[in-house]
């Protein structure tokens, strides 16, 4: 039996088939799904936001994702690495204007000297904030002993996308070697897990290849594996990437605007108390992106702190929103759309996921 929207929306626990139908909805549907999102957001967050200061600290990368801007292959791109004083600085920055927690994001880079320089920084920025500071790392895959050093110094998050939880898609978009293994990345995503971390994954949605069915899967991998927090975008095509070959079969952006917003709306329902990014990649496809997504159940939204002479550096995608503003511009402007979205930012508090809280203590 086909079960209406409405129907599906009453339902504790979704099928495959029943997301299938909440990504395909249009119209009068889709707005009831939204009102839905918005009410288990209010229910169990409140119109509440909560920012991470993001700092983009090098392009440095030794993959070669065929999506990914600052892939290790890409020669037309200037290559930078920050200082420890210029992270410092940017980490500064959001203790001063209480951020209450920073993104510290990079290429992916496996060393003993990134392990050692990143746990350092991780004792520098506890002691300059006090230990008020929350931290969340994306950094890549690392070796188990690696994610538990930093943890014990001091970052208690971790966001690690998967891009798709479907291994054949996965191996599409990546190449086929030993550094681009779907299973390692899953392995990694335990790990994180079994040390403490609030782990967080996502998934790009718009990609070459990708189905429904594949979107589905991706939302029902996310409940499986219990995470605790979510960083969802639409696929944006990048002019000096591999799969830049196949953006004549791409749907258009603003469709693949349209069903992020879905996915968001998706999993805040089925996932009522995790932590929700709001992407930036939103803002590039719509000046409102952002907004939208807070609306229907998005919590987090990451301020780029990064000194500005090197935003245009970190361009995963083109077209890439913010790389002009200065840190101060960047906050101004995003408590704005927060109160456009009739959110408010909370300010000095960590944010953490509640759903960690109720995962952990089981």
């Amino acid at each position: 039996m086909i079960l209406t929207i409405k129907e599906i929306l009453k339902k504790e626990v979704f099928t495959r088939e029943n997301i299938i139908s909440l990504l395909e909805s249009e119209g009068e549907d889709r707005t009831l799904l939204y009102k839905k999102s918005a009410e288990i957001k209010e229910r169990f967050i409140g119109n509440k936001v909560w920012f991470r200061g993001l700092i983009e600290f090098s392009n440095i990368c030794s993959k070669d994702c065929l999506y990914c801007g600052i892939r290790k292959g890409n020669k037309n791109l200037t290559r930078y690495n920050l200082s420890d004083d210029e992270i410092l600085a940017a980490a500064r920055f959001a203790y001063e204007n209480h951020y209450g927690s920073i993104a510290l994001q990079s290429g992916e880079i496996e060393s003993p000297y990134v392990t050692n320089r990143i746990e350092n920084l991780l004792y520098r920025i506890k002691e300059l904030s006090a230990g008020e500071l929350g931290v969340t790392l994306s950094v890549g895959e690392q070796d188990h002993e690696v994610y538990k050093r930093w943890y014990d110094a001091g970052a208690h998050r971790y966001l690690l996308r998967v891009e798709s939880t479907n291994q054949k898609l996965y191996e599409k978009i990546h190449p086929n070697d030993s550094k681009h293994d779907f299973n390692n990345r899953l392995k990694c995503l335990k790990s994180l897990q079994n040390i403490g971390y609030q782990t967080g994954t996502g998934v790009m949605i718009g990609l070459p290849f990708q189905t429904m069915d594949d979107l589905a899967g991706d939302l029902l991998f996310m409940k499986e594996f219990d995470i605790d927090m979510c960083g969802m975008g639409p696929y944006i095509e990048h002019a000096d990437t591999p799969l830049i070959k196949h953006s004549g079969k791409l749907m258009p952006l603003s469709e693949r605007l349209d069903l992020t917003l879905k996915m968001i709306a998706i999993i805040r329902i089925m996932m009522k108390d995790i932590n929700i990014v709001a992407a930036t990649a939103l803002q590039a496809i719509d000046p409102m992106g952002r907004e939208k997504a807070v609306k229907i159940g998005a919590n987090i939204l990451m301020p780029n702190i990064t000194p500005g002479k090197y935003r245009d550096s970190y361009k995963l995608y083109d077209n890439k929103p913010c790389t002009d503003d200065s840190a101060e511009d960047c906050q101004s402007c995003l408590e704005a759309r927060v109160s456009l979205a009739d959110a408010e930012v909370i300010y000095g508090e960590w944010g953490d996921s509640k759903h960690y809280k109720e995962r952990r203590a089981k």
